[in-house]
């Protein structure tokens, strides 16, 4: 997958921080009436197939929202631009900034091993919490892994029709780790950087064995309510998206024939505190802002989670929770950071400058067929950020 969207492989590996603009903001309904170059690369998303997409930007000219395409198939009606998602990867996010406050506590050391938190479960014990939060544990990716020979190790049903007949089954997070553990690591402790859901599984466990509390409680207490993100939810076993929301589907044959199914409700208990969350472009700019304006953590510790480890993408390396795609990677001149996710029909796209005075927020709708996105796809993305960041020019382009 490209940095677009959706890495059938890692479930939406990708994605980047964002940072709310300060100062006084233009009305949405006045913003909407201009900005047409980002109105006509919404519409190249949807053109390239997609069926729905709702943004928003923060920059000096205020708050621009608008949405293309259509909420449901067969419907005419946009999706809603004030609407709910699903955010998938984007979570990870959220789930690292409480672990790092709770290393700001004193409940969690970075660097410690986490068998010492876990014993149970039998970690190697040379696993730490910084690892975990970096994907450098080498755990097995419960939802599979992709090796560089081509070679394919299944994990849990999350494609297909038998995750569709099958997308309402609850998980329990030890469930999930243990499946992970029966299976051989991709590389020692520290050896190595693969992204793996586990990861962030396992982060929810020493959230909760710390706290005494559930990872929802704790998401509450350490930044939904302190935040006021009103239309972020941590749903749990919970099929439903609260609230006005545009519609996910998912695409599969079935004995020669192709089949279309309505995807919005599920289980996002399969993926847990990796991607269970559904939120609003309003919040996570909100979310994004606080956390790189240094309102979350203490500067310390926000300089080990923006402190970046090599990844296999050269244009990009991963912190704490978040990609650092690098200043030569971009028309910007400066970094811009982010943390992408998906799950099945729906993406979401999160970019921002490390000031917080540009971001961009957006979240698609499609239909899962498991196929890559097209290069149509990506070169409407690559028009989005070159509006927002870079004055127009592509993002690809030299400076």
């Amino acid at each position: 997958m490209t940095r677009g969207i959706v890495n059938r492989a890692r479930v939406g590996a990708t994605a980047l921080a964002v940072a709310l603009l300060a100062g006084t903001t233009v009305p949405a309904a006045a913003a909407a009436q201009g900005r047409p170059a980002l109105q006509a690369a919404m519409q190249a998303i949807v053109d390239s197939g997609f069926t729905g997409v709702q943004l928003r930007v923060r920059d000096r000219r205020g708050d621009w929202t608008g949405s293309a395409g259509v909420r449901e198939l067969g419907a005419a009606a946009k999706p809603p631009t004030g609407g709910r998602f699903r955010i998938g990867s984007t979570t990870k996010t959220f789930t690292s900034v409480v672990v790092l406050r709770l290393v700001a506590e004193g409940k969690l050391g970075l660097d410690a091993p986490v068998a010492g938190y876990l014993p149970e479960l039998g970690f190697d014990p040379r696993l730490t919490v910084r690892m975990l939060l970096q994907h450098t544990s080498g755990l097995f990716n419960y939802t599979g892994e992709y090796y560089d020979d081509g070679t394919v190790a299944p994990g849990i049903a999350w494609s297909g029709q038998e995750w569709v007949d099958n997308r309402f089954r609850t998980y329990r997070p030890q469930e999930l780790v243990r499946y992970s553990l029966a299976r051989p690591p991709r590389f020692a402790p520290g050896a190595g950087w693969s992204y793996a859901n586990t990861n962030y599984v396992v982060a929810r466990l020493l959230i909760e064995k710390v706290t005494g509390r559930s990872y929802a409680d704790e998401l509450q207490r350490q930044i939904l309510r302190p935040l006021g993100l009103r239309d972020t939810v941590v749903p749990g076993t919970s099929p439903e998206i609260p609230g006005p929301h545009a519609h996910a589907y998912y695409r599969y044959s079935d004995a020669g024939q192709e089949k279309t199914v309505d995807i919005s409700r599920q289980n996002p208990s399969w993926i847990s505190s990796a991607g269970e969350m559904i939120s609003t472009t309003g919040d996570l700019a909100t979310f994004y802002s606080a956390l790189l304006g240094g309102r979350l953590l203490p500067a310390p510790l926000l300089a080990e989670m923006l402190k970046t480890h090599p990844t296999p993408d050269p244009t990009s390396d991963y912190g704490l929770g978040v990609f650092e795609l690098h200043a030569d990677a971009n028309c910007s001149g400066n970094v811009l950071f982010t943390h992408n996710g998906s799950v099945q029909g729906y993406g979401t796209l999160v970019y921002s400058a490390p000031d917080g005075a540009r971001t961009m927020v957006a979240s698609i709708t499609y239909v899962d067929t498991g196929i890559a996105p097209t290069e149509a796809y990506q070169n409407a993305v690559r028009r989005l950020l070159a509006e927002v960041f870079c004055a127009g020019r592509q993002v690809d382009e030299p400076r």
